[in-house]
């Protein structure tokens, strides 16, 4: 009884894993808006191979015009079509010297593999407990989903790093673009900051926001 009860088990695993698609790729038509479930499917029959290779991550980022100085290429699925439906994206990171990836959350998880120098890394869990290590080439991290997380060059070189989210559209949110990029009120952000008038206007004229 124990075996027939196993051997069923796996065969509805089987058959629930293999029914989650009814077609084998859904190539993202950006000539229609997104929805909830990713881009409407362009026409199978206008589908190439070249609608599931990106070459982008292959070419180095300016970090020169960055005040982070960090350098951001995305495979995602308004620049890789192929992804749409799919639940996965790439990005290549080019972190000058001194350069970071400042504090940022999005609704999936990241995994981040060092290709070229030191990094440290980390996250600040739902309790604000920081989990923090430097990492070196070939080391790789866990963010989970939502988590605030960073990355900060501490070598003397450049850094390269490349990170994987499980999803296409992974809606990334940095924590000082949002506050100082936009009309939020100077007087609200000193509020909610604690920073003083003078702190706040330097950094909304740094990053253009108003107000």
């Amino acid at each position: 009884m124990e075996g027939v009860i196993v051997t069923l088990s796996f065969l509805i695993l089987v058959i629930s894993s293999s029914a989650t698609s009814i077609v084998d790729f859904c190539v993202a038509d950006l000539n229609y808006p997104v929805t909830p479930a990713g881009y409407p499917c362009k026409n199978p029959a206008n589908v190439t191979v070249d609608d599931f290779v990106y070459s982008g991550l292959s070419v180095p980022a300016d970090t020169t015009t960055s005040v982070f100085k960090l350098g951001a290429t995305f495979a995602v699925d308004t620049t890789f079509p192929g992804l749409n439906g799919l639940g996965l994206s790439m990005s290549r990171l080019d972190i000058g010297v001194g350069g970071v990836v400042p504090l940022h959350t999005h609704r999936v998880s990241e995994l981040i593999l060092v290709a070229e120098g030191t990094i440290i890394a980390g996250f600040i869990d739902g309790d604000n407990t920081a989990f923090y290590k430097t990492l070196n080439k070939g080391d790789i991290m866990i963010f989970p989903q939502t988590m605030l997380h960073f990355q900060v060059n501490a070598g003397d070189n450049p850094a390269l790093a490349f990170v994987s989210l499980n999803s296409a559209n992974p809606g990334f949110q940095t924590t000082t673009t949002s506050l100082f990029e936009n009309d939020l009120p100077t007087k609200v952000i000193e509020k909610i900051t604690l920073l003083d008038v003078g702190q706040v206007k330097k950094l909304k004229k740094l990053f253009g926001g108003t107000n």
